[in-house]
Parts: C-alpha cells; structure tokens; sequence
C-alpha cells in the first residue's frame, strides 16, 4: 500500500528546542515560494528558515514532492468554496477562484496538473464543485467530469500564458503593445512576403485586451462550448 502523506500521523516531537509541525513548515516554504519562487523551496531551505536542522524536517515530510503536494494542498485551502445558481455561474466561480489563487501564488500555477492532488483541501473543493454543479441540477458523471476537467485545463494554461508575458514584462521592462511596438519593424517584413495572410490580419485587426478581459473571452467559449451538452 502506498504511504501518503495525507494519511501518516506527524511524528511526536522529543525534547528539543522549537516544537515543528507540518503546518509550521507548511508556512514556511509558502513564504519562501511566495518570496522566491519554487526554486527555493527545498528541505534545506525550509529547515533554515525555522531555525532547524534539515534531518528533522524528514522526520515530517520524506521527499520534495511531498512539501510541494502539502504547498498546493494550502492553496487549495484558501480558494473559496464555488457559487451560484446555474452551472454556467458554477463553473464560472471556480475559474475566477482558481486564477485568484494563482496570481496570489505564481508558483501555484506551475505545479497545476503535475500530479494528482488528494490532499484534503483539493478533495474538499472538487467535492464542494461537484455537490454546487448537482444542485443545478446535472447528474451524469462524465459530463461533470468532464465539464470540471475541461475547465481545470483552460484555467491551468491560461494563467500560465498570463503569468509567462507577466515575467517577460517584468524582465524586459516592456508592457505587451511596448514589445509589440519594437517587433512591428520585422514582422512587417514577414507579412510582406505573402506567406502569412492569415496571421497578418488577426494581428492588424486585434483587439488589445487585458489579462481579465482574456481570461473572461477564453471562459466565455469555453462555457458556450459546454453548453449544448450541459443543456
């Protein structure tokens, strides 16, 4: 049988200075991500900021991958449970949830969908999802299922696209129509050879939204995609 975290009681804490919890390390690697990203989040690190040695944290969390599951577990904890009255509203909530928590959290993003998360709160909210998308009154369970991971996907790479063009303008001091501007000169070299008519008029004739209003168009197909098979 396979020993998940979920399941396996903290160790009891002997006699010694600064009692640790998983919650306590928990918040600590949350603050390191938050602050830095995932690429300081290890044990070493966790263990430095709590003042401990690095041996006693694997007396709580046996790998890496498991302090990550317990960070994404913690995430989940804080989005709030989904709203409304018809599942198009539903659907809707855990979007502007799930993109919330992320923009919070930018490393979030980054570990949606790299592994299965069954920590309490992902299960809690997926339960929480699907009782809000019953009361609406849908009951098949592939299209519920289907309907949620559909939406987990277009959520997942949205903000991703979003967080990327966030650091690239962060790195290069360039907002998108900024950028736009200093690569117009060689696009329009391009587009001048006849071999990109197609992309030449989406370019030329697109509207510059923003990262909310993006999100709302992409969610706004997706929910008019689903439609005809939710009813």
């Amino acid at each position: 049988m396979v020993d998940l975290i979920w399941e396996r009681a903290e160790p009891p804490e002997r006699r010694v200075p600064g009692r640790l919890s998983r919650v306590a390390i928990v918040n600590a690697a949350l603050t390191l991500a938050d602050a830095d990203g995932l690429e300081a989040v290890s044990v070493r690190n966790v263990a430095g900021a709590l003042d401990v040695g690095p041996m006693r944290l694997y007396r709580y969390v046996d790998t890496k991958d498991e302090l990550l599951d317990l960070l994404v577990d913690a995430v989940y904890a804080e989005i709030p449970p989904a709203t409304g009255s018809t599942w198009s509203e539903v659907l809707r909530s855990i979007a502007h949830g799930t993109r919330d928590a992320a923009l919070k959290h930018p490393w979030f993003a980054e570990l949606l969908g790299r592994r299965p998360q069954f920590g309490p709160a992902a299960l809690a909210r997926t339960e929480a999802s699907l009782t809000a998308l019953r009361a609406t009154g849908l009951e098949d369970v592939d299209l519920l299922m289907g309907s949620l991971g559909a939406l987990n996907a277009y959520v997942s790479g949205a903000v991703r696209k979003e967080l990327t063009e966030r650091r690239a303008e962060e790195s290069t001091g360039l907002n998108e129509r900024e950028y736009q501007h200093l690569t117009g000169p060689y696009l329009t070299r391009m587009f001048a050879t006849g071999n990109y008519p197609s992309l030449e008029r989406s370019v030329r004739d697109a509207r510059h939204l923003s990262p909310a209003e993006s999100f709302e168009l992409g969610l706004d197909l997706l929910v008019d995609g689903i439609a005809p098979r939710l009813g």
